[in-house]
């Protein structure tokens, strides 16, 4: 078990924070929807939202397994 533990921290550790993340795509987003950028340059802001949306979707599904691993230790009669 903490084999995938460090696993799934290396990962996390591999990208910006959620926050970070997220705040970058949104500026993606706002600008690719003002829709005055050369395609070169939309191109690029696409590709780069495409990863951070990627990243922010893996740390999500991290922090879920967390918390539902979490859950499962507060059950009654549980021993930890």
């Amino acid at each position: 078990m903490g084999d995938s533990t460090s696993k799934k921290k290396a990962r996390s550790d591999e990208g910006p924070s959620f926050e970070v993340a997220l705040a970058r795509l949104e500026a993606i987003v706002e600008k690719l929807d003002d829709g005055n950028l050369p395609l070169a340059q939309a191109l690029s802001l696409y590709k780069e939202g495409n990863v951070l949306a990627k990243r922010c979707r893996a740390l999500l599904t991290e922090a879920e397994v967390e918390v539902k691993e979490a859950l499962a230790g507060d059950k009654p009669g549980s021993l930890d």
